[in-house]
């Protein structure tokens, strides 16, 4: 699922992200990588803001539709 798709306060896990490698290490300076556990504070008209850990981050609406997450099942976290 992208995500964009991935409702408000539900915690997900970055699975892909489709996109080359300076969105990678784009990514990775903001504190996400494959593997972050994340959750959506607000859908934006173009985006997101979300939540690693105790970061913040606020994505346009392209890089989103190339972050692709699973959800996760409540007690999944590894916090």
């Amino acid at each position: 699922m992208s995500l964009i798709e991935l409702p408000v306060g539900t915690p997900a896990r970055i699975a892909e992200i489709r996109g080359g490698q300076q969105l990678a290490r784009r990514l990775l300076g903001l504190g996400l990588r494959v593997g972050s556990e994340v959750a959506v504070l607000h859908h934006r008209p173009h985006g997101v803001v979300l939540s690693t850990g105790d970061t913040r981050v606020a994505l346009g609406g392209g890089v989103v539709e190339k972050l692709f997450v699973e959800p996760l099942a409540a007690g999944e976290t590894s916090a």
